[in-house]
């Protein structure tokens, strides 16, 4: 470990000098809007839902047109509205006896909460109401399908994570699971519009998790910290010991801050037996060192649209900063890191091209490639010009549903 952690020295003490500024929700190509925050959550989050039946695109564009670019209370509002109409087409199915339009319907109407949510602050009343819609209709549509998404709860430290789990099949029989877990401000609904299509697909468990931080978590103020690996324990301890999970083949696969948190679990947990990042965050300290959030002067932060400037706050939230203090996100992550040396079981690097032209996530990316030692280990560059060039590539997710799964599928055949 030491040796790994002496090669980080010398840059990540002089990143502030050195290194360009890296902007995590920069896009390759605008969408729709001239805000570039609202832009690269208009084309990743929601408009890349559609494919897994989050959004549709008539849906989401009448949504969009109707919103003042850059402004937070407009894009709270259309998304709100448009998930109360699709909600109430939803429960008439329902009540009606038509169970598969109903769990379409309520399954994008739970999404159209969840996206309802960017840029909301907690203080907003509506925040818990509706993040509470959100929850109830996923479960509600979760209970639809066969076999049906379950929910479940892992308790941790007083409280309990929430979760939910996919089986690949309605039989008994163990299986091979995915492990999803997301990053900085996500929930855990968000995991299953991002991949739990595929992996179902393909014959995987589909399981995924809000870890403190994550979720509406911050609000009994369990935040992130540094020692995730610790509630992620918890979280596995619960799934080897589900009779439809096969031990032998547990996967987890990290985006954004899961980057780091799937890797600093595996170095402490041998249940799980292989990972996949998108990308690996080695450092969080160096890399919050150059996202602009953390590094824009007051003037700037004063010309930020209200839409970015509660999408930071809103991080500052999870991270247990004064929300008013973007800067301090980076001693946040003082300590936040792993050891790739210490992981020696098939590990999986995907990046998009964009974000790979950051100087630090290229960095870490190499850091962590020259230091996993499995052969197995690959890294996977998406391209932009197939639309899988953003931050988590989640405005292609079949591309990456192609990559992970064909990958896992070979590591656990050799296995």
């Amino acid at each position: 470990m030491a040796a790994v952690f002496q090669a980080w020295a010398g840059t990540a003490a002089a990143f502030d000098q050195s290194l360009e500024v890296s902007d995590m929700h920069a896009t390759a190509f605008s969408y729709f809007f001239q805000d570039e925050d609202m832009d690269f959550h208009f084309g990743n989050l929601v408009l890349g839902s559609a494919v897994n039946g989050g959004v549709e695109i008539g849906e989401a564009f009448y949504a969009a047109s109707h919103i003042e670019d850059g402004d937070a209370a407009s894009w709270q509002r259309e998304w709100s509205e448009l998930a109360g109409r699709v909600q109430a087409r939803g429960e008439k199915s329902l009540a009606a006896g038509h169970t598969v339009s109903a769990r379409d319907q309520l399954l994008r109407a739970a999404y159209y909460y969840r996206i309802s949510l960017i840029s909301m602050l907690p203080d907003n009343p509506a925040f818990q109401e509706q993040g509470n819609k959100l929850r109830e209709l996923f479960q509600k549509a979760g209970a639809l399908f066969d076999p049906p998404v379950e929910y479940f709860e892992v308790p941790f430290e007083g409280s309990v994570l929430p979760g939910y789990f996919w089986k690949a099949a309605s039989g008994p029989e163990p299986t091979k699971t995915l492990l999803m877990i997301g990053g900085g401000e996500t929930f855990a609904e968000d995991l299953f519009y991002y991949i739990a299509p595929q992996a179902h697909a393909r014959g995987y468990n589909f399981a995924t998790v809000d870890l403190p931080g994550q979720g509406m978590l911050p609000l009994q103020g369990m935040v992130f910290r540094t020692d995730t690996n610790v509630a992620m324990k918890a979280v596995v301890d619960y799934l080897v010991a589900r009779p439809d999970v096969d031990p032998g083949r547990l996967a987890a696969y990290g985006f954004s801050g899961g980057g780091l948190f799937v890797p600093q679990a595996a170095m402490h947990d041998a249940r799980i037996k292989a990972i996949a990042m998108n990308s690996a965050v080695v450092d969080a300290h160096a890399l919050f060192a150059t996202m602009p959030a953390a590094l824009d002067t007051p003037e700037q932060q004063a010309a930020w649209s209200s839409f970015h400037d509660g999408v930071v706050r809103s991080i500052c939230w999870r991270y247990g900063v004064p929300m008013d203090q973007p800067e301090k996100l980076i001693d946040a992550n003082k300590g936040n890191t792993f050891d790739p040396a210490r992981i020696a079981i098939p590990a999986l690097i995907m990046v998009g091209e964009g974000e790979y032209k950051s100087q630090e996530v290229q960095r870490q990316q190499k850091i962590a490639l020259d230091n996993f030692s499995n052969p197995a280990t690959k890294m996977v560059i998406t391209p932009a010009d197939e639309g899988a060039s953003n931050h988590c590539v989640m405005e292609n997710r079949s591309l990456i549903g192609h990559v992970l799964f064909d990958w896992l599928d070979e590591v656990f055949t050799q296995q």
